[in-house]
């Protein structure tokens, strides 16, 4: 693999010369823009204003555009004298439990792979020292024309990092739920319960892109002169307005779909732990009736108790 980045992970006074290398590819359908009208592609080309010509990527440069209208031009010598560095170092700054990093702050994966054989043993430190703290490494690094927030994990035996949204670019989640209070019955979530049971758990490596393929499939029809594959129609039984019906519905289907025999006619049946739970209240419910008749029963002793004294006491 190609690297991306070569520079050394910084860890106290351990240097570890590394390389950086993609570690995720696309695999998205490539489209190329064309002219409607005649079916010849679309350009874009490198053109200088000032010469009105085109220019090759050798030609060109990077600058600074001023509040004026100035351009200033920034060359990879300028660059070099950056006072930061993170410039050419993965410099750790901290090491923090898993979950504290929130979701949301993961961008891109890298590789880190050793950069030489001298690199093989401090490499191979601060991978058994992340293995057995259990813990990340929160580092900065410049990569891709900024600073970078970045986390260091293991992989296997490799090293993996994620480049993070720095805290200040995750917007909050202010004006996405709903603004009216909604009230849930205890049966939605009974329900909704089963369903997440049902449906379980699944092995990601089961799970692939059927719109790539369907997208693979219709160009493959068409570059043969087929006829284009039927697109599936609506599902039946129309829009499930009621949420306890939608629910149901899909409490049986998930039930179908493992091969268990369901009563169409009946509401949706909970699975095991919900229905014992449901009994258990049931049975609770039930208590005090039971103990009413041995109350009743005491309280008719305790009166003939006090009429027997008051007689004798005659």
């Amino acid at each position: 693999m190609r690297s991306i980045w070569n520079g050394a992970i910084s860890f106290g006074l351990v240097s570890i010369p590394i390389k950086v290398v993609n570690a995720t590819e696309s695999h998205t359908v490539p489209f190329r823009q064309i002219h409607t009208e005649d079916g010849s592609r679309i350009r874009y080309r490198r053109v200088c204003e000032l010469e009105d010509r085109e220019v090759t990527q050798a030609e060109i440069g990077r600058a600074y555009e001023d509040a004026d209208g100035t351009i200033i031009p920034i060359t990879d010598e300028d660059l070099a004298h950056l006072p930061l560095p993170t410039t050419k170092t993965i410099d750790i700054v901290a090491f923090l439990p898993a979950d504290r990093i929130d979701p949301l702050q993961v961008e891109h994966a890298y590789y880190l792979a050793a950069g030489g054989v001298r690199a093989a043993r401090p490499y191979t430190l601060l991978r058994e020292a992340l293995k057995r703290s259990r813990r990340v490494a929160i580092a900065k690094l410049v990569l891709g024309g900024r600073e970078r927030l970045c986390m260091l994990r293991v992989v296997d035996d490799a090293i993996a990092m994620h480049s993070l949204l720095w805290p200040d670019e995750i917007r909050a989640p202010q004006g996405v739920a709903p603004d009216a209070g909604v009230t849930l019955r205890d049966r939605e979530l009974d329900l909704a319960g089963a369903l997440m049971e049902l449906l379980g758990e699944v092995d990601l490596e089961d799970l692939h892109d059927e719109y790539r393929k369907a997208l693979e499939k219709v160009i493959a029809a068409k570059a043969a002169g087929e006829a284009l594959p039927e697109a599936p129609g609506p599902a039946s039984g129309g829009r499930i307005l009621d949420l306890m019906t939608a629910l149901e519905k899909s409490v049986r289907a998930a039930r179908r779909s493992r091969g268990e025999e369901v009563d169409e006619e009946t509401a949706a049946e909970m699975p095991e732990k919900p229905a014992a739970a449901t009994r258990e209240r049931a049975s609770q419910s039930t208590q005090p009736a039971k103990k009413a008749p041995a109350k009743k029963a005491l309280a008719k002793k305790t009166a003939a108790k006090k009429t027997a004294a008051r007689k004798r006491t005659v």
